[in-house]
C-alpha cells in the first residue's frame, strides 16, 4: 500500500483541482519531504499534461543537490528508492521549464513489492484505457540494486561515455529489430584508404561494421602499397569476408590517390569516406539508411560524430548545426561523416591530389558547390568514431593542413578574395571587407534619452574611432530633459555632419522608439546600435556590411563583451529556456564554442538588436518593429525569426567584436509592473513561434534547451533530420 504525500512547498505552480497544476513561469517547481515519514520509497505520477513535458528531478543530500534528468513526456511514473542516497532530507521535482498544465500526485511507500505493484496497475489500467503509456523511470544511487527491472534507470549524465550509451540504446530501440536489407545491391559503399595500419585499428573498424545492418553496405580498403607485415597480414586474412572488396596500389600514392582508386571501383549509389584508424558506431547504417529513404531527393548527408581516444573510448562530440554555407567558408564543421552521390562525386572526379590534410575540404567545398541547400541533409546521430590520436597528416603537419585548406577555399570563393586566419590561426576568414569596392550609406540608429556620457563617447566612436565614412547618425529621443544631452545635440548638427534627432516624450517603448528611428533612416543599410556600446576596433562596421556579400542575407549580428572581457552576445538560439536566448554568454571571449564555431561566422536564427544591421530590402519584406507585443523585450529575436521566414539568412561575425555596457543607461527591471510585462512578452513569443518545443537549426538536440553552454541532454526520440531552411 502506497499512502498520498503532499507537495512541501510550490513555487511557479498552482493548483487547478485536486490533483491539476498550472506551470505559470519557466521555473515550477514541487518540492517533497519523505524523509518525515521515514519512507523508503517515493513515487511521482505525472498525466494529463497538455504539452510534452521536460522533467528534472533534484535530490538534496550532500552539500549540493543532484540533478537528474528525465525523458521528455506527457504522462510519466517516477519511482525513487531514496535508501540509496545517504542523508537525503528532500525531493523537488522541476515538471517543465516553461508554463503547462498537468495533473501531479506523490506517493511513499516502504515496500518494494507494493511499488512494484503500484506500477503494473498503473501501466496495464493506462494501456487498457487506451491512454498513452506512462514513460516509467526509476532513480537509485548507482550501486543500489532496488526497482532494477522497473522501468528505465534514470541516470545524472555525468560523462560522455553515459550519454553515448544511451543515445546508442534510443537507436537499439528503433532499429534493432528491423528487418534486413531486401535490395540485391548496396545503397552505400564505404571508401577507406589503407598504409601501415596496425592490425588492432582494422580489427576494430571491420568489427564496427560486422554489426551492421547486413546487405546495406559494402566495404571497400585500398591498400597504398603497405611495406608493414601486420597489415598486408590482416588484408590477406580477411581477403574472402563479405561485403569487404579490396583495392591494390602497387606504389605509394597518397590519400587521394588511394581514395579515387577504391572509389573507381565501388557500386552503390551513394559513397562514404572513412579513415582506417576510426570506426563506425553501432546502428550508423540503420540510421543513415532511414534518413536517405525519408529524403530521396537529397544529394549529400552528413552525420554528427564521436571524438574517441587511441583506444576508442568516447572522450567528446562533434554536434553539427543543420547546413550552413556561411560556417563551411570557416572550418569544415561537416567532416565525418559525409555521404556523397557517387555519379556527382564522379563528374568532378574525386579528390584532387595535392591538398594534403585538407584533401575532404576542398572535394566537399567542390561537391556541394550548385547543390540546394534544401538537398543537403543533415543526421543528427553521431555515427562515426573518430580516433583523435595526434597521429593524422593534418595534426601532424598543421600548418601546411591549414595553407591547402585556404587554398581550396579561394577557389571555392574566387582567388581574388584573401584568405585569412579567423580568431584561431588554423580557422580561416573570407577577407570580405579587404576588396576594392564601394561602401553603402548605412544609417546607424541609436535610441536615446538623456545618457550624456554614454552616447557621447559613443559619437566619438563613430565619428574618429571608426573606419567608415558613409554614415549618417539618427537618434530617436524619448524625451531627454538632461541640459548637457541637448546641449550635445545641438554641437552634432552645428558639425556639419548627417546627423538627425528626433525628440518625444512619451512612455518607454523601445520597439516604438526604434520605429521612429527607422521612419527617419535614409541609408542603404540600417544599424541598430544601442547607446552603452563602445568600439573596439576601428573596422567593425565594414566587417558588419561585408557580410551581406553572402546570399539572402538579411540581419548581421556583431559580437558583444561584457565590460569585464566575458561573451555577452555570440548569436541568440530560439528555443533556449523554452524562449530565446544567447548561447555561450559568460563564458571567457577565448571560449572556442563546439568546433570552434564562435571564433568564425555562422548563420543564426536571431542575434540582438544591440548592435544589429538590417539591409533595407531586408526591412522593406519584414517590416517594423513589433510595438504591441514585444514593446521592450525580445523585439529584435521576432524581427530575426520573421525575416528568417521570409527567406532571409542571420549571420553572426566575431570579426565586429564591440564591448557592451549593458542596459547600463536603463533603470532596474526588477518592478513587478516590468516583471509581469517581461513574462507576457515571453509568452507572446513562445505561442508565436511554437518554441516550447522548436530546435533551433543552429543547435543541437542532443544539448539541454534549458542551458546555453552545451550541456549534454538524452531527448525523448532519436532527432529527425535536418535542413536549413534559410
Amino acid at each position: 500500500m502506497l499512502l498520498r504525500l503532499p507537495a512541501l512547498e510550490a513555487k511557479g505552480v498552482r493548483r487547478s483541482g485536486v490533483c491539476a497544476w498550472q506551470a505559470f513561469n519557466d521555473d515550477p517547481q514541487l518540492t517533497f519531504a519523505p524523509k518525515w515519514l521515514a519512507a523508503r520509497y517515493l513515487v511521482i505520477e505525472v498525466s494529463k499534461a497538455d504539452r510534452q513535458l521536460d522533467p528534472r528531478l533534484y535530490l538534496f543530500y550532500g552539500e549540493e543537490p543532484q540533478e537528474v534528468e528525465l525523458r521528455p513526456t506527457q504522462s510519466g511514473l517516477y519511482a525513487i528508492a531514496l535508501g540509496g542516497f545517504k542523508g537525503l532530507r528532500r525531493v523537488r521535482f522541476d515538471p517543465s521549464s516553461y508554463p503547462s498544465s498537468f495533473e501531479l500526485r506523490a506517493y511513499v511507500g516502504y515496500d518494494e513489492a507494493a511499488v512494484r505493484s503500484f506500477i503494473a496497475r498503473r501501466l496495464k489500467s493506462a494501456g487498457r484505457n487506451g491512454a498513452p503509456i506512462p514513460t516509467c523511470e526509476t532513480i537509485a544511487a548507482p550501486k543500489h540494486a532496488a526497482l532494477a527491472d522497473v522501468g528505465a534507470r534514470a541516470v545524472k549524465i555525468r560523462s560522455v561515455s553515459q550519454h553515448y550509451e544511451q543515445v546508442v540504446g534510443m537507436a537499439s530501440a528503433i532499429f534493432s529489430n528491423a528487418p534486413p536489407w531486401g535490395e540485391k545491391s548496396p545503397l552505400i559503399s564505404f571508401i577507406c584508404p589503407v598504409y601501415n595500419a596496425p592490425q588492432h585499428y582494422l580489427d576494430q573498424l571491420w568489427e564496427s561494421f560486422r554489426i551492421q545492418l547486413q546487405g546495406a553496405w559494402e566495404l571497400v580498403i585500398c591498400d597504398d602499397a603497405s611495406t608493414s607485415r601486420a597489415t598486408r597480414d590482416w588484408l590477406a586474412a580477411h581477403r574472402d569476408a563479405p561485403s569487404l572488396r579490396f583495392v591494390e596500389n602497387a606504389t605509394n600514392g597518397g590519400i587521394a590517390k588511394a581514395t579515387n582508386a577504391a572509389l573507381a571501383v565501388a557500386r552503390s549509389p551513394f559513397v562514404a569516406f572513412l579513415d582506417h584508424d576510426d570506426a563506425l558506431t553501432p546502428f550508423a547504417v540503420d540510421r543513415i539508411v532511414a534518413a536517405i529513404r525519408a529524403n530521396p531527393g537529397a544529394e549529400f548527408f552528413y552525420t554528427d560524430e564521436v571524438v574517441a581516444n587511441e583506444k576508442l573510448a568516447p572522450q567528446t562530440y562533434f554536434f553539427k548545426p543543420a547546413y550552413d554555407p556561411v560556417l563551411l567558408t570557416g572550418v569544415n564543421y561537416v567532416n565525418h561523416l559525409s555521404i556523397f552521390k557517387r555519379e556527382r562525386l564522379a563528374e568532378i572526379k574525386g579528390l584532387r591530389e595535392g591538398f594534403d590534410g585538407s584533401q575532404d575540404y576542398d572535394l566537399l567545398l567542390r561537391y556541394l558547390a550548385g547543390v540546394a541547400a534544401d538537398r543537403i541533409v543533415h543526421i543528427p546521430y553521431p555515427a562515426y568514431v573518430w580516433r583523435r590520436d595526434g597521429k593524422s597528416y593534418s595534426a601532424q603537419f598543421i600548418e601546411r593542413a591549414t595553407a591547402n585548406a585556404r587554398r581550396a577555399i579561394a577557389e571555392a570563393y574566387g582567388d581574388s578574395m584573401p584568405i585569412e586566419p579567423a580568431l584561431d590561426k588554423n580557422l580561416h576568414r573570407l577577407g570580405c571587407e579587404r576588396r576594392d569596392r564601394s561602401w553603402p550609406k548605412v544609417s546607424i540608429v541609436i535610441p536615446n534619452r538623456d545618457s550624456c556620457a554614454l552616447i557621447s563617447r559613443l559619437f566619438d566612436n563613430l565619428l574618429h574611432g571608426t573606419d567608415y565614412s558613409n554614415i549618417e547618425i539618427v537618434v530617436p529621443d524619448n524625451g531627454s530633459k538632461d541640459p548637457q544631452t541637448l546641449a550635445l545635440y545641438e554641437r552634432m548638427r552645428a558639425a556639419d555632419l548627417a546627423f538627425r534627432v528626433e525628440i518625444v516624450e512619451e512612455p518607454f517603448n523601445f520597439s516604438r522608439q526604434v520605429n521612429r528611428g527607422l521612419r527617419l533612416a535614409q541609408g542603404d543599410y540600417l544599424l541598430l546600435l544601442n547607446n552603452d556600446v563602445e568600439v573596439l576596433s576601428a573596422d567593425w562596421l565594414k566587417e558588419m556590411v561585408a557580410c551581406f556579400d553572402f546570399p539572402d542575407v538579411g540581419v548581421v549580428g556583431a559580437r558583444l563583451l561584457y565590460p569585464d572581457g566575458r561573451l555577452q552576445h555570440v548569436g541568440v538560439i530560439a528555443g533556449l529556456g523554452s524562449v530565446a536566448g544567447h548561447w555561450y554568454c559568460g563564458m571567457p571571449a577565448t571560449y572556442p564554442g563546439p568546433m570552434g564555431r564562435l571564433f568564425v561566422r555562422q548563420s543564426l536564427s536571431a542575434v540582438t538588436g544591440a548592435c544589429m544591421l538590417i539591409s533595407r530590402k531586408c526591412f522593406e519584406a519584414v517590416g517594423f518593429f513589433d510595438e504591441e507585443a514585444f514593446a521592450i523585450a525580445y523585439n529584435d529575436t521576432d524581427f530575426c525569426l520573421r525575416a528568417g521566414r521570409t527567406g532571409f539568412r542571420i549571420i553572426y561575425t566575431p570579426f565586429a567584436t564591440l564591448r557592451h555596457h549593458e542596459s547600463a543607461s536603463r533603470g532596474s527591471d526588477e518592478t513587478a509592473e516590468n516583471i509581469d510585462r517581461f513574462n507576457r512578452e515571453k509568452a507572446a513569443l513562445r505561442a508565436k513561434y511554437g518554441l516550447t518545443t522548436y530546435q533551433d537549426p543552429a543547435f543541437s538536440p542532443y544539448y539541454d534547451r534549458g542551458d546555453g553552454k552545451g550541456k549534454l541532454t538524452v531527448p525523448a526520440v532519436l532527432p529527425p533530420e535536418r535542413i536549413f531552411r534559410v
